[in-house]
């Protein structure tokens, strides 16, 4: 299902600053990937850039590096004394995310962890700040309450693909993955201990504060 606008779209990005230039690298680079849709890209990665920048993180959590474009967006808003920890399950992914990390002004700040986010998050001793998680859909709510306990007072968390490329909204969800994200949703909407609000960005983005 599409469900953003294209020419909006285009229209967005064109109004909006441009990709630096490793940024740029990597978005082409990951556009020959075949997972290439679960870049983060141009409109979105403005959006985690300006939201991290508001925040002022001192520590934040990624959960799914991919080829390490919203981990490089997210640590533009980092304090200088700032760290961004991201866990990467996939070797190729990793080595690769590392390698543009490496040409990054952020490189000695944001730390890359090979391996299960379940395994590797317990083992992290920090409070953080803000949160992205954007990995496997079913796990989002362990996720979440893996999270929860160590993020700070008003401290965010935000999670990537909330329509699931438009199945979440069919009336018989479909997959494993989409139903994982529809439990998810359900799940942050009867909490009471969050705020939270969807942005109708690219494939959706869960916005949510802790109270």
């Amino acid at each position: 299902m599409e469900l953003i606008n294209q020419q909006a779209q285009l229209y967005a990005e064109n109004f909006s600053s441009p990709e630096d230039a490793l940024l740029k690298n990597i978005n082409e680079f990951t556009q020959k990937h075949p997972e290439a849709q679960m870049l983060s890209g141009h409109l979105q990665g403005k959006v985690l850039e300006m939201l991290s920048c508001m925040i002022r993180p001192k520590r934040v959590l990624e959960i799914g590096t991919f080829t390490g474009y919203s981990g490089l967006c997210l640590a533009k808003g980092l304090t200088e004394d700032g760290q961004l920890h991201t866990i990467e399950i996939r070797e190729e992914e990793a080595v690769k995310a590392r390698e543009f990390f490496a040409q990054s002004p952020y490189s000695s700040k944001i730390i890359l962890h090979l391996g299960s986010a379940l395994d590797i998050i317990p083992g992290l001793d920090e409070t953080w700040d803000l949160v992205f998680i954007d990995a496997d859909k079913p796990a989002y709510i362990e996720y979440f309450n893996l999270v929860l306990p160590k993020v700070r007072k008003n401290g965010f968390i935000f999670a990537d693909n909330i329509f699931f490329h438009g199945q979440v909204l069919e009336q018989e969800v479909k997959g494993r993955n989409a139903r994982g994200i529809k439990e998810f949703n359900e799940y942050i909407r009867e909490r009471k201990d969050v705020e939270k609000v969807i942005l109708t960005l690219r494939d959706g983005l869960f916005l949510i504060r802790k109270l």
